[in-house]
């Protein structure tokens, strides 16, 4: 019994030891943290202010903002280690070796992030242009730094990781697109009077833009009707609107004019009409 209570004093003696030999050094360790959290935030508004005066792309002003909050606040643990009686030399060398693995186990996560680092500064798109890439296509409503979100017209959401999009073929249609509209006509039609047709649509169509010009031109000579391709620009936003009201319009002035869409037609020859 009197061992037990000697080893418990002399326990608490330890404790007390070491209390007073490091209690103060991790105090003030914890102290400078949490100044460096309050000296993160404060530095982070002011460079915030800072940038918003400039003409920078919201992903680049946002993670120059996390790169500035983050060296902050790595400069202060690292006063809070040094203030602790760590030597730095080995720390970072463990560091540099853990890195490493973490590095292997997320060369995905890191693959994109170093691919949201090239979409945001080559700029081969941005927010609010129309996009066709990796099999998919959309408005572009965000591009951060590790994907790329766009929306469909069919109201739903597309989310890409940035690194599908780096390397590949992408088709950017910018703010506006091209229709692609075939219309068909008797071979007995009087083309001048077929075409004026189609540009009277053109001109008086709300969503057709006046320029680039549309482009209006014979394009095939089929088999049973003169096709004419109509191929007027449109906002993107209007684009799956005016394809319906485009077709309809030409049919209902072709109509008032008496000009013919005809139907698909055949001759048939039968060589030997007795058998």
């Amino acid at each position: 019994m009197t061992n037990q209570l000697a080893t418990i004093e002399h326990a608490k003696e330890k404790l007390v030891d070491l209390s007073l030999q490091f209690g103060p050094k991790v105090l003030a360790a914890l102290l400078i943290v949490v100044v460096g959290v309050f000296a993160a935030r404060w530095i982070g508004g002011v460079f915030q202010r800072w940038t918003s005066k400039m003409e920078l792309e919201p992903p680049v002003r946002e993670l120059l903002l996390r790169l500035v909050r983050l060296f902050v606040l790595l400069v202060f643990l690292l006063l809070a280690i040094t203030n602790l009686g760590f030597e730095l030399l080995p720390l970072v060398a463990g560091l540099g070796v853990a890195g490493a693995g973490v590095a292997f186990a997320l060369q995905g996560v890191l693959g994109n992030l170093f691919a949201g680092l090239t979409i945001i500064f080559t700029k081969p798109f941005r927010v609010g242009e129309y996009v066709s890439m990796v099999g998919v296509e959309g408005r572009v409503e965000a591009i951060e730094l590790f994907t790329t979100k766009l929306s469909h017209p069919d109201l739903s959401k597309i989310v890409v990781p940035n690194r599908k999009i780096v390397g590949e073929i992408l088709h950017n249609y910018g703010s506006i697109r091209q229709l692609d509209v075939i219309v068909g006509v008797a071979y007995s039609t009087d083309l001048n009077a077929a075409l004026a047709a189609v540009n009277h649509v053109l001109t008086t169509s709300e969503r057709v833009l006046k320029e680039p010009s549309p482009v209006v031109r014979v394009s095939m000579l089929a088999d049973s009707s003169i096709n004419i391709a109509v191929k007027p620009w449109v906002p993107v936003l209007d684009y799956g609107l005016a394809i319906g009201e485009v077709n309809k319009a030409v049919v209902e002035e072709f109509r008032s004019r008496g000009i013919t869409i005809p139907f698909p037609q055949r001759e048939v020859r039968l060589l030997n009409p007795a058998a």
